[in-house]
């Protein structure tokens, strides 16, 4: 349970400079920031669908390739939490431009030019398999660029549109815990259908880098959630967490943050490209979640209990 401050009790913002953290052309927008009435925040980091004209023009492969990076229409698995007043930070950029579940070292060599690969040293497995802050190739269909990326561009992205991402989802948290006493950072992500060993499709996945990012109960009332509406649910298997909760996940200082993984065939048409009507249950179900894991920080559920 969180701190002394009453369950929901709005906290202005006022206080926020958006120039301090924002682009001069917003590389992602924010809903019910101004006035925090509750202890969650919804982050959608791979939903971005506005492509700049740059990345078309460099392009080696079809862009319908493109929409294979995306976690197609998350956005929209959010928008019932939103609806509700759940604070939310959405990507606008696509995952092909910059990738914001990765680290700001995570760049490729191979797909840079005037870079010196001595300034990677350590090279992650993503990043070997063309999975890096900017992605470089995708199986099935080789690498996405005609050209190299220059150097300077890519750290212009990082500056332009990963950092302020990061830096404004650290500053709504800390906005979070000074209102409410802690603070959760729900990541929402979409996934292809994947199956456990006994071959049943998992309907949503919890992450919370093995008890790392947040504290275990929280993931262990979501993936509950979930199950108690009949959906098979797996934790941090096969995916437990990327950047984001590495970087934003700090459990002792009472600010959690899990990764929830919604399987895209749950909301998305046959060809995995366009939402079907049961995307809004599902973004409902996402809501409610939203809103017991904001009564349980809060303690309301014990205090109705108790009523």
């Amino acid at each position: 349970m969180c701190g002394p401050v009453p369950a929901f009790q709005g906290m202005n913002m006022t206080n926020v400079d958006p120039d301090q953290y924002l682009p001069s052309v917003s590389a992602f927008s924010l809903t019910n920031v101004e006035a925090l009435k509750f202890p969650v925040l919804v982050s959608v980091p791979h939903a971005g669908r506005e492509y700049p004209a740059a990345l078309l023009d460099n392009l080696n492969v079809s862009a319908s390739h493109l929409l294979r990076l995306e976690d197609r229409y998350a956005d929209r698995l959010a928008a019932s939490a939103i609806a509700s007043g759940f604070p939310a930070i959405v990507a606008r950029k696509p995952r092909a431009w910059i990738d914001l579940n990765r680290s700001r070292t995570e760049i490729d060599p191979d797909m840079v030019a005037g870079m010196d690969p001595a300034q990677t040293p350590r090279i992650s497995r993503k990043v070997r398999g063309g999975l890096g802050i900017v992605p470089r190739r995708l199986h099935g269909a080789g690498n996405l660029w005609r050209e190299k990326w220059q150097y300077q561009h890519v750290l212009d992205r990082i500056e332009q549109d990963h950092e302020p991402y990061h830096l404004m989802v650290e500053h709504i948290l800390e906005q979070i815990r000074s209102a409410f006493g802690c603070a959760l950072l729900l990541d929402l992500h979409s996934m292809p259908s994947v199956f456990d060993e006994n071959r049943r499709q998992t309907a949503f996945v919890i992450g919370d880098r093995f008890g790392r990012s947040c504290e275990p109960r929280y993931a262990e009332l979501t993936a509950g959630h979930f199950r108690g509406e009949g959906y098979h649910v797996q934790t941090n298997h096969p995916y437990s967490g990327g950047y984001i909760l590495e970087r934003h996940g700090k459990p002792q200082r009472n600010i959690h943050a899990l990764q929830l993984e919604v399987d895209r065939s749950l909301y998305l048409d046959e060809s995995l490209r366009e939402p079907v009507a049961v995307a809004e249950t599902v973004a409902e179900l996402v809501r409610d979640c939203c809103m017991m894991l904001a009564d349980q920080m809060s303690g309301r559920d014990l205090l109705e209990a108790a009523e």
